[in-house]
């Protein structure tokens, strides 16, 4: 089983409030979804593993299990192009959950006029992998969001 933490701080609101439909629908995978709190910050590697996909915006890391983790930092944060956007690892690097990935602001994102809304979704899993997932309440970087069977 792979416990997968936060990679930010914030509230934990569930996909279903995601305001995108690609997300909200689970189409990428199931999950869950932080509000990060509005201050400089840094995304942290939500398990350990490889860094089998790297954006400004988004990563992905897989774990010794296959089990691929996205964290996707913001909604439609592609459109700005990297800015804003600081990576501290890169694709194929080797990451301790809790390692810092990539630093960013959230309230730059949100006056750009971008939603800092930022999924961390299970890819390739079905909803009934996933167990004790938070959907709602604070949480501290680091802090426990699903666990995957």
């Amino acid at each position: 089983m792979t416990t997968v933490t936060s990679p930010l701080a914030g509230r934990a609101i569930g996909l279903a409030n995601v305001p995108d439909p690609v997300f909200s629908g689970a189409m990428v995978g199931p999950g869950t979804a932080i509000d990060p709190v509005r201050e400089p910050t840094t995304a942290v590697a939500p398990v350990d593993g490889l860094v089998v996909s790297m954006h400004p915006h988004a990563f992905v890391v897989m774990d010794e299990d296959g089990h691929g983790v996205l964290t996707h930092l913001g909604i439609d944060t592609v459109q700005l192009n990297g800015e804003g956007f600081e990576l501290l690892v890169s694709k194929g690097d080797q990451v301790k959950r809790g390692q810092p990935v990539i630093a960013w602001n959230p309230a730059a994102v949100e006056a750009a006029g971008k939603s800092p809304i930022s999924p961390i979704v299970a890819l390739e899993a079905s909803v009934e992998q996933l167990g004790a997932v938070a959907e709602s309440g604070e949480v501290a970087t680091g802090g426990e969001l699903f666990t995957w069977n």
